[in-house]
């Protein structure tokens, strides 16, 4: 039995696993290129760790509670913020230009259509593998 378990562990050696790669996706359609058309930007997908990272850096105590919540528009925010490559926003001039001083307030800025900072957000959340997005709004909601 044993060599048996031995045998398959090598399929879960990091040799095999699967590397899940950067997309390209267009958030905004108020950001076009010379074509005209709406400006890709490059999304990498989290890893567990860095999801688990941003909860965690986004949990608060209300009021009067004893038990810590999410706080869901932070969590979004820092969640969509750590998963853009390009455009850099970290970047000094990219942020100055829109007159913000954090990559999550430059996101804000330039997605500045709440429908799709939504998308956006369902995006990033559909392509880490999060919970479902939609869920999250309703129980913000209520």
């Amino acid at each position: 039995m044993r060599g048996d378990h031995m045998n398959s562990l090598k399929f879960f050696l990091k040799d095999n696993k699967t590397k899940r790669e950067n997309v390209k996706f267009a958030p905004t359609k108020s950001l076009c290129g010379e074509s005209g058309e709406p400006v890709e930007w490059i999304i990498r997908p989290l890893t567990s760790r860095e999801t688990e990272d941003i909860r965690e850096e986004c949990m608060r105590y209300a009021p009067g509670s004893k038990r810590p919540e999410l706080n869901l528009k932070k969590f979004l925010a820092k969640r969509m913020a750590a998963s853009v490559v390009e455009p850099d926003l970290y970047n000094a001039a990219l942020q100055d230009s829109y007159g913000v001083k954090t990559p999550e307030e430059l996101i804000f800025a330039m997605i500045d259509d709440p429908k799709e900072y939504y998308a956006f957000a369902a995006f990033i959340e559909e392509m880490s593998g999060g919970c479902n997005f939609r869920e999250k709004v309703d129980e913000a909601k209520n």
